[in-house]
């Protein structure tokens, strides 16, 4: 039996940014709730800061730090692998990378048939 691909990972940008965080803030987590303005991108919080809840699924762990996203949104994006990547610029005002002068960013691609057929199904962060 083939491992499932992903449902999201991150860019070595990404791994090394959540790194220096990680040694800054402890243990950390993301979430990406699709509201307006910064609640559509990734959001890093330290570990237990940010409260997930049954409106919140579990897609899997970047860089060892577990990555969450609000249903709703995930509605959008569950025929899409998430690539969260770094670019130069402000996050969002609560996120941890905002002090380090970058953001993360959620790329995308489309699952192939056979991926989705493949895939578990996600589970409540709750």
């Amino acid at each position: 039996m083939t491992t499932p691909v992903p449902r999201v990972l991150a860019t070595d940008d990404a791994i090394a940014l959540i790194e220096k965080l990680q040694k800054r803030h402890g243990a950390l987590m993301f979430h990406q709730s699709g509201g307006c303005c910064d609640g559509s991108a990734p959001m890093c919080y330290p570990r237990g800061e940010f409260h997930v809840g049954q409106s919140d699924v579990y897609l899997g762990d970047i860089g060892g730090q577990p990555f969450y996203m609000g249903v709703q949104q995930f509605e959008y994006w569950r025929h899409t692998q998430l690539i969260i990547d770094v670019v130069p610029g402000r996050g969002g005002m609560f996120s941890l990378e905002g002090p380090e002068g970058k953001r993360f960013l959620t790329r995308s691609r489309l699952f192939t048939d056979e991926e989705i057929a493949a895939l578990p199904p996600v589970s409540s962060a709750a």
